[in-house]
C-alpha cells in the first residue's frame, strides 16, 4: 500500500479521515490507528479531533492501560484485554487505571468499530505494529514536548516527570516508533499538516538510540 499522502493544512483531518476509513481492516474488522509521540506532544488533542473527523470513532488512551508500576510494561495487558477481542470481532473490555487512586477501575467497553484510535507513548511499539492499519507520529522534538507537558502538569508532578523522562528515553531507545511511522503529524497554529513518514528510516529527531542511549528507570 502507498504511503505517499500529502494533505493540505485546511483539509488534513477530513482528508486523513477519508484515507483511514478506506484502509483494509487490520485487527479483525477494525482499522486500528496508532497515534504515538513524545509525552506532551499533543497526541490526546489530535486523537480527539481525528476521532471527531471520523464521525465519533472510539479512542483508547494508553494512559488507561499503563500504571505507576508499569509505565511501559503493559503490552500483555493491552493484547489480552483489547487486541485479541477486537481481532475476533468482539467488544473489548479493559480496566482503566486511576492515576490518583493508584488502582485499576471497573472494566470499560471498547466496541469493534470500523476505526479505533489508540493514542499514547508506545502506541507504535513493535508488538502492536502488526495490528495497526496506520501508524502516526506527532512531530515535536522531545525537549519541546517534555517542556510543554511539565508546564501543563505543574510543579506537583515534577518528581513523576523526572522518572517519566528516564522511562521514555529507555523505551524509545529499545523500541523506537518514529522510524516506522506511516505519517508524520505537524501541529500548526490552526489545524494540522500530515506528511509521509519515514517508513523505517530513522529521522533527525529520533534515531534508534534517541541520541542518549538507554537510561535505567529508577
Amino acid at each position: 500500500m502507498s504511503h505517499s499522502h500529502r494533505l493540505t493544512p485546511a483539509a488534513s483531518l477530513s482528508g486523513l479521515a477519508r484515507l483511514l476509513r478506506g484502509l483494509p481492516p487490520s485487527c479483525g474488522p477494525v482499522r486500528l490507528i496508532g497515534v504515538d509521540g513524545h509525552a506532551g506532544s499533543g497526541k490526546t488533542t489530535f486523537a480527539g479531533r481525528l476521532a471527531d473527523a471520523l464521525g465519533g470513532a472510539p479512542v483508547l488512551h494508553l494512559d488507561d492501560i499503563a500504571s505507576h508500576d508499569e509505565l511501559f510494561a503493559w503490552t500483555g495487558r493491552l493484547l489480552s484485554q483489547v487486541i485479541e477481542p477486537l481481532g475476533r470481532g468482539e467488544s473489548a473490555h479493559y480496566a482503566p487505571y486511576d492515576w490518583r487512586a493508584r488502582r485499576f477501575g471497573p472494566p470499560r467497553p471498547l466496541p469493534p468499530a470500523p476505526v479505533v484510535v489508540v493514542e499514547g507513548v508506545g502506541a507504535g511499539r513493535r508488538a502492536l505494529r502488526p495490528h495497526l492499519a496506520r501508524l502516526l507520529w506527532l512531530e515535536l522534538p522531545h525537549e519541546d514536548a517534555w517542556a510543554r507537558g511539565q508546564l501543563r502538569d505543574g510543579e506537583e508532578q515534577q518528581e513523576f516527570w523526572a522518572g517519566w523522562v528516564r522511562a521514555e528515553r529507555r523505551h524509545f531507545a529499545d523500541d523506537p516508533t518514529r522510524p516506522f511511522a506511516d505519517l508524520l503529524v505537524h501541529a500548526l497554529p490552526r489545524g494540522y499538516e500530515v506528511l509521509p513518514g519515514p517508513a523505517g528510516q530513522p529521522g533527525p529527531d529520533q534515531d534508534v538510540t534517541d541520541g542518549d542511549g538507554p537510561s535505567p528507570l529508577c
